[in-house]
């Protein structure tokens, strides 16, 4: 974990180490999703239908109901239409749309289509603020608590499926992401040719994001204490799949992100401005907690040892007080200057659920 203090030392160069593989990786998986073919369902209920495709070392001529129940157990849900009935509707279908059997024998590279059955979902009841769209862009004031595309048991609560239901953009895509239980600035893609271009602005890191955070700064914290001092923060950061929360390594650094003290609140309340260089899953949630100021409203976070704080301070409902605040990049395709921002305040209550869940 390493840090370097200053004041308006915004340049420092790029840590070593992985963000710029992880970059060219990301432009090269943006192209690939470009060139495939359209997908052979039509959405449903604004969600795309679910690809597989076969991996190479798969066994030939297995029976497609069999490889399809093995991919995805959860197919096989007594609460779940029956898979053969599927079948034989026709329901699972190949890259160009035509329906396998369930005796159909399968193999390498094979694809199967089909659409997911979906439990029963509340979706709250909170309103979707578009900062800006146009024709190609929608931009997005997300709230806290929206997921921004379908994960787990938030589908068609999440913003992306709202948004496409509500406006009738069936191609709208996310250009990034936020977690779930961040706001702010949230930017989506309108036209598929366009796609690639935006994306890889994002993952070439020519833009600009800043955010801001409420934290709780413990006695000994190497975060600034001063307004106007500026820190650069670089971590190792690693998260396992299937687990909830990031870790800090002692290794390179693959994760950096500037802070700045732009306020000393009330209680011992700091609120601070961040530009992260690099985007790693929980980054500067992690980054500030392992410096000792876990954010408020924080539930993965917020170190065991260290009691919650005064319900004056954390009151019922409080979401997690980190928010997006703007966006900005040179638009590839027009050529212009964008910068959008947030109009979001921390420090209001919400509906915020504090469920164990990125």
């Amino acid at each position: 974990m390493g840090a370097v203090t200053g004041r308006r030392g915004r340049h420092e160069g790029r840590p070593a180490g992985s963000p710029r593989t992880q970059e060219t990786s990301s432009g090269r998986a943006a192209r690939r999703r470009a060139n495939r073919l359209p997908p052979p369902l039509p959405q449903r209920d604004g969600l795309d239908p679910v690809r597989w495709q076969l991996p190479p070392d798969a066994p030939r001529s297995t029976p497609a109901l069999d490889a399809l129940q093995q991919r995805f157990p959860a197919l096989a849900d007594p609460a779940a239409a029956p898979l053969a009935q599927r079948f034989a509707a026709g329901e699972i279908v190949d890259a160009r749309g035509r329906a396998w059997s369930a005796g159909d024998p399968v193999g390498p590279r094979d694809e199967m289509w089909f659409h997911r059955e979906l439990p029963q979902e509340e979706v709250a009841e909170v309103e979707l603020r578009i900062l800006h769209r146009d024709e190609h862009l929608l931009v997005l004031d997300k709230p806290h608590d929206i997921a921004t595309i379908p994960r787990g048991v938030h589908v068609l609560g999440s913003a992306l499926i709202r948004l496409r239901r509500a406006t009738g953009l069936e191609a709208l895509v996310p250009l990034h992401r936020l977690d779930r239980r961040t706001a702010g600035v949230l930017a989506f893609g309108i036209r598929p040719e366009e796609r690639s271009a935006y994306q890889q602005l994002f993952a070439r890191g020519e833009v600009d994001k800043e955010y801001e955070a409420r934290t709780l700064p413990e006695l000994g914290s190497s975060l600034p204490s001063t307004p106007g001092t500026v820190q650069t923060l670089r971590d190792h950061l690693v998260k396992r799949h299937g687990e909830l929360t990031a870790q800090v390594l002692e290794e390179p650094p693959n994760a950096e992100s500037e802070v700045e003290l732009l306020e000393v609140e009330g209680e011992g309340v700091h609120r601070f401005g961040l530009r992260p260089r690099t985007g790693r899953t929980h980054q500067l949630r992690l980054q500030l907690a392992s410096r000792g100021a876990p954010i408020l409203g924080e539930d993965l976070y917020w170190p065991a040892h260290r009691p919650l704080p005064p319900a004056r301070l954390w009151p019922q409902g409080l979401p997690l007080q980190l928010l997006a605040r703007t966006l900005a990049f040179r638009d590839p395709i027009t050529g212009e200057q964008r910068e959008f921002r947030s109009t979001g305040r921390l420090g209001v209550r919400g509906g915020a659920s504090r469920t164990l869940g990125p």
